[in-house]
C-alpha cells in the first residue's frame, strides 16, 4: 500500500523514489513488524490472560514445566497480525508470490487457531481432530504447490537445486514438483510446531531461517546477482524479502515476550503458520534442500518423535527418555535455558552453512 503511495508521490518529489529500493523496504518492514508487536504485544498478553487462555502442561514431562500451567498461549496470533499488516504496507501487492506466501501463512494460522481454541477454551484435549488438521494442511499445501507449478515460466523455476554443486539441478515433473512442494510446506509447518516446546526454542531459529531466506529471495529476484551466484532467476521473488523481513521483525519482538521465563506461548496458531511460510518461500526461491539444512534443529526434533513412536510400537521400548528430543535432554539434567541456547547455537551454525551455499559451489 505504501509503495503505491510513494510511487505516486515520487512523480513530483524525487526523494520518495528511494522507497522503491527493495533493501530499504526490507529494513523498514523489519522495524515496522517489531514496532507493531512491541506496541500491541502487552495488550494481547493481558487479553489472553483475562480470557484464561492458558497453556496446559503434560504431567509426564519435566517437573519444572508444571509452573508454566496457565501461561497465556495463542500468542502466535500477534506474529500473524504483525507480519500480515507489515507485508501489506511495504510489499508490492501486485506480486503473486507475496499473496501465495501471505495466504499460506494465514491459512495454516487459521488451522492452528481452531486447534488451540478447542484445546484451551473449549477444553477439548484432542483439539482439532488430526485427520481434519492434516486434511486442511494438505489442501492449502497442495493448492500452493499446484499454483506455483502452473505459474512457473521457465524450467529453472521447477528444478530441484543441489547446493554446493555448480549447475547441479534435477528436473522435476509436475507430479514430482507438487509432491515435493507439498511435503516441504506441510513438513516445515509440523516440524516447527513439534519444536515449540520450550521458552524461545522455536522462534529464534525461525527468525534466523527467515532472515536467510530473505537473502535468498533478494538474490533470486535480482537478474545480476542470481546470474553471478548461479542460482535460478525468479522474477518477482525479491518481494518475498519483505515478507521474510516482516517475519524476522515480528519473531524478534515475540521473543521479547517468549524468552525464559515466557510471558506468552506461540501455540499452534503461530508455529504451524511460520513453518508453512518458511516452506513456501523456500519452494519459490528453489532452495528446498538448503531449507532442510538450515532447519536442521526442526528436522531432528521431528525425527526424534518419529523414531520414538516407531520404536515403541515395534519393540515396546523408547529410544529417548521423552520426545521431542529437547525434553530428552531436560530429563538428562540439562536446564531449560541450556537446551534452548545450545539449540540456538546449532541453528545459527546450520543457517550459516546454508548461506554459504550461495558462494561455495
Amino acid at each position: 500500500m505504501l509503495l503505491w503511495l510513494f510511487e505516486y508521490l515520487g512523480q513530483d518529489i524525487r526523494a520518495f523514489n528511494v522507497f522503491s529500493y527493495l533493501t530499504l523496504r526490507a529494513v523498514l518492514a523489519t522495524l515496522t513488524a517489531l514496532t507493531i508487536s512491541f506496541i500491541v504485544g502487552p495488550a494481547v498478553i493481558r487479553k489472553l490472560a483475562a480470557l484464561k487462555i492458558g497453556q496446559s502442561v503434560r504431567s509426564d514431562g519435566p517437573q519444572t514445566h508444571l509452573v508454566k500451567a496457565g501461561t497465556p498461549t495463542m500468542g502466535g496470533a500477534l506474529i500473524l497480525v504483525s507480519v500480515t499488516v507489515t507485508t501489506l504496507l511495504w510489499a508490492d501487492l501486485t506480486n503473486d508470490y507475496v499473496w501465495v506466501a501471505l495466504l499460506t501463512l494465514v491459512g495454516f494460522g487459521a488451522i492452528g487457531w481452531i486447534d488451540d481454541w478447542r484445546k484451551v477454551v473449549e477444553k477439548n484435549s484432542r483439539g482439532l481432530a488430526s485427520r481434519w488438521k492434516y486434511f486442511w494442511q494438505s489442501l492449502i499445501g497442495l493448492a500452493a504447490a499446484v499454483y506455483l507449478w502452473q505459474t512457473a515460466t521457465l524450467p529453472a523455476h521447477t528444478e530441484l537445486i543441489i547446493p554446493f554443486l555448480k549447475f547441479a539441478t534435477l528436473p522435476l515433473s509436475a507430479a514430482a514438483f507438487i509432491v515435493l512442494s507439498y511435503f516441504v510446506i506441510v513438513g516445515s509447518s509440523n516440524a516447527v510446531n513439534l519444536t515449540d516446546g520450550l521458552d524461545g526454542l522455536a522462534i529464534l531459529p525461525t527468525v534466523m531461517v527467515a532472515g536467510a531466506l530473505a537473502i535468498f529471495a533478494y538474490v533470486a529476484g535480482n537478474a545480476v546477482f542470481s546470474k553471478y551466484l548461479g542460482v535460478p532467476f525468479v522474477p518477482g521473488a525479491g518481494e518475498l524479502a519483505i515478507f521474510c523481513a516482516a517475519m524476522t521483525g515480528a519473531g524478534l519482538a515475540f521473543l521479547w515476550f517468549n524468552a525464559y521465563p515466557a510471558e506468552v506461548f506461540m501455540g499452534d496458531v503461530g508455529a504451524l503458520a511460520l513453518g508453512a511460510a518458511l516452506g513456501v518461500v523456500a519452494v519459490i526461491v528453489r532452495q528446498e534442500i538448503v531449507l532442510f539444512i538450515m532447519c536442521g534443529v526442526f528436522v531432528v526434533e521431528t525425527l526424534s518423535v518419529m523414531v520414538q513412536v516407531a520404536s515403541f510400537k515395534l519393540t515396546g521400548k523408547r529410544v529417548f527418555r521423552m520426545a521431542p528430543i529437547h525434553h530428552h535432554y531436560e530429563l538428562k539434567g540439562w536446564k531449560e535455558n541450556q537446551v534452548v541456547v545450545r539449540f540456538w547455537i546449532i541453528s545459527m551454525m546450520l543457517v550459516l552453512i546454508g548461506l554459504s551455499s550461495l558462494k561455495l559451489r
